[in-house]
């Protein structure tokens, strides 16, 4: 493999593992604060991306601003899921969970395929980031990518601030440690549930949005999703932002350098990871030990 190659891969891998922290970071905040597992949230990426099929003829070129209109429905969307669905869930025993955020699995497939069809997709590059840049003589790379990555690093950014350096982020930080010390402090843990809800939902779906130009945007494309973001979160620590961040980067770089070196092997490559950091920390790379 060529410098141009690596150097090519090695971004492909920092923007898949961006993208994917941005879907793990909000299943993080909903499991560990909330302790409700939510095997919808891959239906909230689904949201996302067919969100950004149906609203982009409408804003053309306004990428940006389509993406902040996505990302307050999609939390006004959470906000009212919450409150007419999850509120219910949490004295209930894992079980009833997982079977009531399963059968919203099967709502969601079903109200996608009523109202776009089970046609496959595709969701156009704006104009102005449209093209590629050189890396190298022969080797270019997406201005689209770079700025997926670019736009996931700031609202890393931004959510690390969120969590550790406001009020608000006292909260939930309190609430994933003691939440019946929270409640006992005067805080309205039900209107932090649900705050922290509908942004694990936009942040789920912020992702599919900006995963949509770069992928079609398909039926049922929100499992495997699902399902490396459960990966992720067990590796990084249930309940750490930070650890999520981490766990997302290596399984970004084991997944995309796998398909490289280990095309026939790949899709055992995160699960192997996850095995491996599990036997040397079994709470995770960031988790609690208890």
């Amino acid at each position: 493999m060529d410098f141009g190659t690596f150097l090519v891969q090695c971004l492909n891998s920092v923007q898949y593992g961006l993208l994917l922290f941005l879907v793990a970071s909000g299943l993080t905040l909903i499991f560990g604060i909330m302790g409700v597992i939510n095997l919808a949230h891959g239906s909230f990426y689904m949201i996302g991306a067919y969100m950004a099929f149906a609203l982009a003829p409408l804003f053309g070129n306004q990428f940006i601003i389509m993406l902040l209109a996505g990302v307050v429905l999609t939390a006004l969307f959470g906000y009212v899921l919450e409150w007419a669905f999850f509120s219910y869930l949490y004295q209930r025993d894992h079980l009833q969970q997982v079977l009531m955020t399963y059968g919203l699995i099967l709502v969601f497939e079903e109200l996608r395929s009523l109202l776009v069809g089970n046609d496959v997709h595709g969701v156009p590059v704006p104009s102005w980031l449209d093209g590629s840049f050189a890396l190298g003589s022969l080797m270019s790379y997406p201005w689209y990518r770079l700025f997926a990555s670019a736009a996931c690093i700031v609202l890393a950014i931004g959510l690390y601030y969120v969590v550790n350096r406001t009020r608000l982020g006292m909260m939930i930080r309190a609430g994933a440690s003691n939440r019946d010390m929270v409640r006992g402090l005067g805080i309205d843990i039900r209107q932090l549930y649900r705050i922290v809800f509908a942004a694990g939902v936009a942040l789920a779906a912020l992702a599919g949005m900006i995963a949509a130009p770069m992928s079609s945007v398909y039926p049922n494309m929100g499992a495997s999703v699902l399902i490396i973001c459960f990966v992720v979160v067990v590796i990084g620590g249930i309940g750490s932002i930070t650890g999520a961040l981490v766990a997302s980067l290596l399984v970004g770089f084991v997944d995309t350098f796998g398909k490289v070196f280990f095309a026939d092997l790949a899709g055992m490559g995160i699960y192997v990871l996850m095995a491996i950091i599990l036997i040397w920390r079994p709470e995770g790379l960031m988790g609690r030990k208890t």
